[in-house]
């Protein structure tokens, strides 16, 4: 175990580029044709961008707020703006106006750096009303040619700022650098929000770093990865396999063309490192299942027997016992003839570490891809806790847990059952909220609120967020995350909310996986006209009831959902109804569906 040298996010940059100046750090598609950025490219980069806004006006302390899909000038904005000794605070391309005004102006943002057009036209919404704001930059100007206003530069020209300040004084970027210390704050990143407004989490330097080396003990990354980078920037887990991990293993990072093409991207780059939030393992493998059922008999039935000697194999591994080795020489064969091509198809032949997080994965879910050839792991954590608490190390994977915690990461739980963590990577704070600050922290302690269990090898459980539990009038705790996870394996269903506290029995919220359901309905031509129409016809029902059926066979009778109801629309961020990490925003759906609800237990 190699143990941690205190070091700021900056220096580990430099650090890492010195040692592979000419090795390709990033990688990006343009006009059809993948891309190298060096790791010299890249800092020289990061640097104009520091001097650009140290130009304009930024130093030590401030805070520069950054809006955009996953590219390379989102890491150069963010490292730049790192090297003044400011803060970057990310802004999920989602947002609504009003939702980027609040960060905006809580965060006192001092610069908003904009992918393009309609970035800009959210800060120009607000701008009257966020006073600190003094510029705009926009890294992509397309659309705005003839555009002028005075508050409002392009990127480009905040790197010819950059470069004209170096040329008068070479050496003021080391200079900067020089000045930063660990315990400085370097990000603030505004939490989910799935209880009321975002909280803005303060990470320092410390945090970001003592995290990135704990993960390396933890997980095997190597300079020879790669990563395909498509989920957002703004939230810690992907910033940390994006742009902190890259800093000290030197792997290359390969960026999305845009959120339309993971899937085709995903072969292109056929990436040795996937991580991925459980929404995005559960859709894969619900296209996986229909395309199977549409494939021809031959193919159906040698899917389903690899399937069968997959599901053996994995089984096997999960308990703990010796994989026998007529069984080994079955998977093999499995893998050469169905599961390699199967991978190969969806760019995951390479992959050797794949990890799911930002939210509880569904065993079932896990268990499927590791008997395909997918060795997925869970990681837990939270954004006050840098990202990562516990993950799955080495080959003890276990389908109902989430591992063990990260080295010297301590995890202990409280007498109500709360998780409580201890660390490097436990946060400094809430950004002006000292009573936020006060409840989370206490003695060094973060208090998670989510409740689990640890066992004898020291492996945690997530049983559900605090919040979340469900008494039943009957006076039951039920937790209702495992229940929903169940229902979301199913290929047909993409959410599903259990309901239940202070009542009778279990209900639910079914929201359609519109594709798969799509492709039914036409499949056993179920005639229907809008979505709405799809959520209501009877043989969609019976549909969705088998599948809960399903679902409820493997529950105590306490668990069981009685009745659900077909949610008639999707789930939409910009309704409020999820976060932009895709989960349930469950109190305000429970509100805004409340009649739906009241329908179930009517009588």
């Amino acid at each position: 175990m190699t143990e941690y040298e205190p070091v700021t996010i900056t220096d580990m940059f430099v650090r890492r580029v010195k040692r592979h100046p000419e090795k390709v750090a990033l990688r990006y598609k343009h006009l059809g044709i993948w891309r190298d950025i060096t790791w010299r490219e890249y800092l020289n980069n990061v640097r104009w961008v520091a001097l650009g806004l140290t130009t304009l006006g930024v130093k030590a302390g401030d805070r520069v707020a950054v809006i955009g899909e996953n590219r390379p000038e989102w890491l150069y904005a963010d490292l730049g703006i790192m090297s003044t000794g400011a803060a970057t605070v990310g802004i999920y391309t989602t947002s609504a106006a009003a939702q980027c005004e609040y960060v905006v102006s809580h965060s006192g943002a001092k610069i908003y750096i904009a992918e393009d057009e309609e970035q800009l036209d959210k800060a120009l919404y607000f701008r009257e009303r966020t006073p600190d704001l003094e510029k705009i930059i926009i890294i992509d100007p397309k659309g705005l040619r003839g555009f002028s206003d005075p508050m409002v530069m392009t990127f480009e020209n905040l790197l010819e700022l950059g470069r004209d300040l170096e040329q008068k004084q070479p050496g003021l970027y080391d200079e900067m650098l020089a000045r930063i210390h660990t315990e400085d704050l370097a990000l603030v990143i505004y939490t989910s929000g799935t209880t009321g407004p975002p909280k803005g989490a303060m990470l320092s330097h410390y945090n970001v770093t003592w995290t990135a080396w704990s993960i390396g003990e933890a997980l095997p990354l190597y300079d020879t990865d790669e990563l395909l980078s498509f989920l957002p920037l703004s939230h810690i887990a992907e910033r940390m396999f994006s742009s902190f991990l890259p800093l000290r293993f030197g792997y290359t990072v390969n960026f999305t063309e845009s959120p339309d093409t993971v899937m085709q991207n995903f072969r292109e780059v056929s990436p040795t490192v996937i991580f991925a939030v459980p929404r995005i393992w559960e859709k894969y493998y619900s296209g996986i299942r229909i395309r199977i059922a549409n494939a021809t008999w031959f193919k159906r039935v040698a899917y389903g027997i690899a399937q069968n000697i997959g599901r053996t194999y994995s089984r096997l591994r999960f308990s703990g016992k010796r994989v026998p080795f007529g069984v080994k020489v079955l998977h093999a064969l499995a893998n050469a003839l169905v599961f390699y091509k199967l991978r190969e198809r969806l760019g995951f032949e390479r992959c050797r570490l794949a990890v799911s997080g930002a939210a509880p994965i569904s065993p079932d879910v896990l268990k499927y891809y590791h008997g395909i050839g997918v060795p997925l792991r869970q990681v837990y954590g939270q954004t006050e806790g840098g990202g990562p608490t516990c993950v799955h190390q080495g080959d003890q994977i276990e389908p109902t847990n989430v591992g063990p915690p990260l080295p010297g990461v301590e995890v202990r739980i409280a007498d109500d059952g709360e998780i409580l963590v201890r660390g490097g990577n436990v946060f400094m704070g809430y950004y002006r909220d000292p009573a936020a600050t006060e409840a989370a922290l206490v003695d060094e302690w973060l208090r998670s609120g989510d409740v689990g269990e640890i066992d004898e090898k020291g492996f945690l459980s997530i049983t559900d967020r605090k919040k979340d539990l469900i008494i039943t009038a009957g006076g039951k705790n039920i937790a209702p995350q495992n229940i929903e996870n169940q229902l979301k394996f199913s290929p047909y269903i993409n959410d599903a909310i259990v309901i239940g506290d202070r009542m009778k029995f279990l209900s639910a919220l079914i929201v359609l996986d519109e594709e798969n359901v799509v492709q039914y309905a036409q499949d056993n031509k179920i005639p229907f006209t809008t979505y709405e129409s799809l959520t209501k016809a009877p043989e969609i029902v019976e549909l969705i009831e088998r599948e809960v059926n399903e679902v409820n066979k493997t529950l105590a009778k306490v668990e069981t959902v009685k009745k659900f109801t077909i949610v008639p629309k999707k789930l939409y961020e910009e309704d409020g109804e999820v976060t932009p990490t895709m989960k349930v925003k469950r109190k305000y759906v429970n509100e805004k569906f409340g009649d739906l609800i009241k329908a179930m237990y009517k009588g």
